[in-house]
């Protein structure tokens, strides 16, 4: 495994960071596998090195913390970087919910609680919170991380206007300031390397992608449960732009021998500014052909036979769901 530092941070975290979403119950989306079947693949992903793990309180509304939990109860924690995110609703409750002071507070000490820790490496607001001021949100990450339940913070998918004014902010008070970005990024959606990208690099944040598949499409597996089930497979990635580079990125995989996921991850892997790359998986053998991809580089003609079906598009947050279909080149 391959390890670099987080942003201009010197805490240390793998190349690959084990994403949780898919580890929980199916009650919550039916392609997320139980406690059962979670459990091996996160023991696998630490003994192969990666040390970092996102999980977030929304997914599977709680259960997911805590199957990562006690699967890593008999690790020593300083040998995991682990993050966790809080905005989505995780009750009817009008506070159980959001970017205020209140819920901040309430969500790291739940997320504590069910993770069975006593802090968190990264805490990352999982989104723009457009009714909370940006200066409550960030004076109540400030003083989470005094309170020593935090060590670093960290946001996602939200403009890029909407980043620099909150770090800006944190700058101007003297607040803790972000040290990180996780933003959507494959081949076929890499509107965040227009602004939110260059800015992280210019300042020295991290950059954690997600969706390196596409939500699935670039998989090569058309027909997973997931690709059949999950709606932002559909909503995100129903044009034929998308598809076209679903065909180039397999077609390469054919030629090379390896798995369509694999070029779709290399092809990340490799973007500036990248650390650290989220992957969910589903078994060990994927969580092996995904490590093995860290070793890939794409040549430019295949850059060149990915890169030359994208159009631009709208960017993909939760504020802008009615977004214009794009046309192939």
């Amino acid at each position: 495994m391959q390890y670099v530092n987080f942003g201009q941070t010197g805490m240390k975290v793998s190349r690959l960071c084990l994403g949780t979403m898919g580890f929980g119950t199916p009650a919550w989306r039916p392609w997320v596998m139980d406690e059962s079947a979670s459990t091996p693949v996160i023991h696998a992903a630490i003994e192969r090195g990666i040390n970092f793990i996102d999980l977030a309180d929304f997914y599977s509304i709680g259960v997911s913390e805590e199957v990562v939990g006690r699967a890593i109860r008999h690790i020593p924690r300083h040998k995991l970087v682990l993050a966790s995110k809080c905005l989505y609703a995780m009750s009817d409750d009008v506070n159980d919910q959001g970017l205020s002071r209140k819920h901040i507070f309430d969500a790291v000490d739940a997320s504590l609680r069910r993770i069975g820790t006593d802090y968190l490496d990264l805490f990352v607001i999982h989104g723009f919170d457009p009714s909370t001021p940006m200066e409550e949100t960030m004076r109540a990450l400030d003083d989470v991380v005094r309170s020593g339940k935090v060590r670093y913070i960290g946001a996602s998918t939200m403009y890029a206007w909407q980043f620099v004014k909150m770090n800006y902010l944190a700058k101007v008070h003297g607040w803790t300031s972000f040290v990180s970005m996780q933003c959507q990024l494959n081949a076929a959606y890499r509107e965040e390397e227009r602004e939110m990208i260059p800015y992280c690099q210019h300042e020295g944040l991290a950059v954690t992608p997600f969706s390196p598949l596409a939500r699935g499409l670039l998989s090569g597996n058309a027909t997973s449960l997931r690709n059949k089930t999950d709606q932002f497979t559909t909503q995100q990635y129903d044009d034929q732009t998308s598809l076209d580079i679903a065909r180039a990125v397999g077609q390469i995989a054919e030629n090379r021998g390896v798995l369509p996921s694999q070029i779709a991850l290399a092809w990340v892997n490799a973007r500036p500014g990248v650390t650290s790359t989220l992957i969910g998986v589903e078994t060990i053998e994927q969580l092996d052909q995904n490590i093995s991809a860290l070793d890939m580089v794409l040549t430019p003609q295949e850059l060149f036979e990915i890169d030359r079906c994208y159009t631009p598009c709208d960017v993909i947050n939760d504020y802008n769901v009615n977004r214009i279909p794009r046309q192939p080149r």
